[in-house]
């Protein structure tokens, strides 16, 4: 049965019209409209990297939102929210910044590719970021679905950080696993960094390889479902998320191609 009214926040590492088109980037554009077309209400978030041109893509800073510092690492680290809006999409956006993380104008490698060595903050800052967000604006989500490594850190830490926020009492976590990142590894010390609260050492245990395949596990270890969105993902991560008992979307090409992927997602929410 289609759950109207259902609240769905959308945390996503790319959507395009910010960024360029990529299989992610459009599901992160186009998703949360087709959602909302089925009467469900919607919030989306992304990283504000520094390629996003504030002035052409009308970016402002929210001030009764922005103002907060996370700790990584014993550093403080200031919490800058921004907004746009997709007119065409009758949506808005809201950014996750702060000038040491996402002033750079690369995604998520330098100029000659090398994935940043900072990224594990990144996704510590992303994660607790977002949370934080939805606290202050008073919106109780009834699914957060997860797309992109860089989110692969907010199942952890609403599972157990936030875990007795009467906010998130009723969450459910949809984690889309795209492939991307799973070849890439981060700081030795990620899973050190990554505590926070009760967000502990032993359930960042995985991240003591800390790789992108462990991250992805780690995620799908705290998510409630699983969406395979793409057809290259690793037997051994799928077999993963299945032998936890976790309810998986197989991956259908032919829905990416004519955004039948779209309605699908929702049912699959609706299971929620």
């Amino acid at each position: 049965m289609e759950k109207t009214g259902q609240k769905v926040l959308f945390v996503c590492s790319e959507i395009t019209p910010y960024l360029p088109e990529t299989p992610a980037s459009l599901i992160g554009r186009y998703l949360p409209q087709g959602t909302q077309e089925r009467k469900k209400e919607i919030r989306c978030f992304m990283p504000r990297y520094g390629c996003i041109n504030e002035r052409k893509n009308q970016l402002h800073e929210v001030i009764r939102l922005s103002g907060m510092n996370l700790i990584i690492g014993g550093t403080d680290h200031p919490l800058i929210i921004k907004v746009a809006s997709i007119a065409a999409a009758h949506t808005q956006v809201y950014f996750i910044d702060n000038e040491e993380y996402f002033k750079r104008k690369q995604v998520f490698s330098d100029e000659n590719g090398k994935f940043f060595e900072d990224n594990d903050e990144r996704a510590i800052f992303f994660a607790r970021g977002v949370l934080e967000t939805v606290k202050k604006l008073r919106w109780a989500p009834d699914i957060i679905f997860c797309q992109g490594w860089l989110s692969h850190l907010l199942p952890l830490y609403l599972k157990k950080a936030y875990k007795n926020d009467p906010l998130f009492a009723n969450c459910k976590i949809i984690l889309a696993l795209d492939g991307n990142g799973l070849d890439e590894h981060f700081n030795p010390d990620f899973a050190q960094k990554a505590v926070f609260g009760e967000a502990g050492e032993k359930d960042l245990e995985l991240l003591k390889t800390p790789d992108g395949i462990n991250l992805a596990k780690t995620a799908a270890r705290f998510s409630d479902g699983v969406i395979l969105a793409s057809d290259n993902l690793p037997i051994g991560l799928i077999n993963y998320c299945r032998d936890r008992g976790l309810q998986v979307l197989k991956y259908k090409a032919k829905s990416y191609t004519d955004d039948s992927y779209i309605g699908e997602y929702n049912d699959f929410f609706d299971q929620f």
